[in-house]
């Protein structure tokens, strides 16, 4: 007997190995089916902001995110340029067969592109960040995945980490999920962000219920139809302060097919959408020194992709958001973010199927309250292997 346990701990160790060192897709130990991917990614990205420019370690420098577009005239104002890997991430699964013939995964998967630490002196060295990890049991998931409010299938190819940012629901979370036949539903982490005096950014959980969804998925030879609902409760709990606020939003996405092409879309509106869109571009809510007053926004996107033949294709992208703020909170909430919006075209070649070399141009635009403009131009390219 021990010496059969030991066999069986000796091939699943070979198996493991060789799957490791050979970047094999697929490999099985007993019944269970273990699975490694991801790719490699290195940006290259000219950005020329018309109000200042963002310094060298923020967020905003290693892709787009609408809220960090400068306003503001300030010196400094030349392009610049800057490199990075960082968008390169890898994932392991597995899929086990159980004795009443069903089967449990399980998924975990790491990048770099948002953590912490790290710097550009010597080494580059970034800290992994956790972007998934659940498991899938009989219409189930239990862990951090994709809000079930977005619609990860409709997100265009850009080179850009996102893409449509301020036109997008994008969210990933711990959550329980159930799915049925066209049907999800699921209750998500709670998390909210207010606007307080001076415009300040608040981040609470203290939420006494998760947030809620449902989704319906409708899929035909001409593409799919996605239609979502959120529903959540917005909170501000500092000091004296106990104040709530209901927020919930629609959105509707999916693809379009013409043959080898497809359009891409979404549109959503919603009272208090804050975090779920567009990277947090606006507050869920602004709390004004009494009660909290929800921020009403719109948002969408459409993506057209070309094939120009086997190994070339484009992407030509229209992205917007517009917030309805309520200008007498003015006082409290300083000059918000009205509107940004975005238009970016690019070029793939993928002289084999899993290498791809890029080039995209993106032009974006934020207006405050106020009527305080700023521009972005910004040419990215990239080589991208995916294993």
């Amino acid at each position: 007997m021990t010496t059969k346990i030991n066999m069986k701990k000796t091939l699943a160790a070979v198996a493991v190995s060789s799957l490791l060192s050979s970047h094999a897709l697929a490999a099985s130990i007993g019944d269970t089916e273990v699975n490694y991917g991801g790719y490699i990614k290195l940006d290259a990205i000219w950005s020329d902001f018309s109000d200042g420019t963002l310094s060298s370690q923020h967020i905003g420098r290693d892709f787009y995110v609408p809220g960090t577009t400068p306003v503001t005239p300030s010196t400094g104002e030349d392009a610049v340029f800057d490199m990075h890997a960082r968008q390169s991430r890898f994932n392991f699964g597995t899929a086990s067969k159980l004795d009443d013939g069903s089967t449990i995964k399980t998924k975990i998967e790491l990048d770099f592109i948002a953590s912490v630490g790290g710097n550009e002196r010597v080494s580059n060295s970034y800290s992994p960040r956790i972007r998934q990890a659940f498991v899938t049991y009989k219409g189930w998931l239990f862990g951090q995945a994709w809000s079930n409010f977005q619609n990860v299938g409709a997100l265009p190819e850009t080179l850009d980490f996102v893409g449509p940012a301020e036109g997008t629901v994008f969210v990933r979370q711990a959550m329980a999920k159930y799915t049925v036949g066209n049907w999800s539903f699921s209750a998500e982490n709670p998390e909210s962000t207010v606007t307080t005096a001076g415009g300040t950014r608040t981040v609470t959980d203290d939420a006494q219920m998760p947030d809620f969804t449902a989704r319906y998925n409708y899929k035909a030879d001409w593409g799919h139809l996605t239609v979502a609902a959120l529903g959540r409760q917005l909170t501000y709990k500092i000091g004296a302060a106990d104040e709530s606020e209901t927020s919930f939003g629609i959105s509707a996405s999916g693809r379009v097919n013409f043959g080898k092409n497809n359009l891409k879309f979404m549109v959503t509106h919603g009272q208090g959408l804050g975090r779920y869109v567009g990277l947090n571009v606006a507050n869920g809510a602004v709390y004004d020194g009494n009660e909290l007053h929800a921020i009403d926004s719109t948002s969408g996107f459409v993506a057209y992709q070309h094939y120009w033949n086997d190994q070339w294709r484009s992407t030509f992208l229209y992205s917007f958001f517009s917030a309805d703020n309520d200008t007498s909170l003015l006082t409290v909430t300083g000059d918000p973010t009205e509107s940004t919006m975005s238009y970016s075209a690019n070029i793939l070649y993928s002289p084999v199927k899993k290498l791809t070399f890029g080039a995209e141009y993106k032009m974006a635009n934020r207006e405050t309250q106020s009527g305080a403009d700023g521009d972005l131009n910004r040419l990215q390219l990239s080589v991208k292997y995916v294993f």
